[in-house]
């Protein structure tokens, strides 16, 4: 894995917004307030919507320093120069995402609740893999749930552990106990009537440092223009 990117933290998904300039809006407070990944998912856009909010959200991520992964799209995410795309089961081959990505890109795989189907992605070339849902989910109420000792069982992959489904700020710590590297979130932070404050409610989870301490650089990039 590209140690350019934190192996711990909060990992946030965006939601399938079709207003493109209120997802950027979002995005700029939520990476401002020190989410540590930003994946780019949205499954009701046609692909000229999704290729111009990839590029918009590129350009925010570079600004704060944050790796942008592309969803379900390998090919997309090459094309704009992501730092790395996420696949489900069935969104295609990891080790010709691997490739065409390269040995640096973080190429994620979801394994829903089965070990033995990371095991096999981190063969393929998955950087990271992700398991759930945890908990009840309200972006997809009906997906495969997980245990907690998933996260135990995995722990020997060598690769970061994602936990998603569900999760608060109030169930985040009981999976980082488990073994959840970084906890993946949508509603809980795009929904949220204060997405910093969510943010910041998570990252106490991991008692991590500020982004500006983190990176070497404010809050927010405009403050030095």
């Amino acid at each position: 894995m590209n140690e350019r990117w934190p192996r711990t933290g909060l990992y946030v998904i965006t939601p399938d917004e079709p207003d493109t300039a209120r997802l950027l809006e979002r995005t700029r407070t939520v990476l401002g307030a020190g989410a540590t990944w930003l994946q780019y998912r949205n499954k009701v856009a046609d692909a000229a919507l999704r290729r111009e909010q990839a590029t918009a959200l590129l350009e925010i991520c570079r600004a704060y320093d944050v790796p942008l992964i592309v969803n379900d799209d390998w090919r997309l995410a090459a094309d704009l120069g992501a730092a790395g795309a996420h696949l489900g089961e069935d969104d295609g081959d990891l080790r010709a995402a691997r490739d065409a990505l390269g040995d640096t890109a973080l190429v994620g795989a979801s394994c829903y609740d089965d070990i033995e189907l990371a095991r096999r992605a981190v063969d393929q070339g998955a950087t990271y893999v992700a398991f759930g849902a945890f908990f009840p989910s309200p972006t997809k109420p009906n997906a495969r749930r997980a245990a907690p000792a998933l996260l135990e069982a995995s722990a020997n992959l060598g690769v970061p552990r994602v936990a998603i489904g569900g999760i608060t700020p109030d169930n985040a710590p009981s999976l980082i106990a488990a073994g959840a590297d970084l906890v993946a979130v949508i509603s809980g932070v795009f929904d949220a009537p204060d997405p910093a404050l969510s943010v910041r409610h998570y990252l106490r989870a991991f008692a991590l440092p500020s982004p500006a301490a983190r990176h070497g650089a404010p809050a927010h990039p405009d403050q030095t223009r």
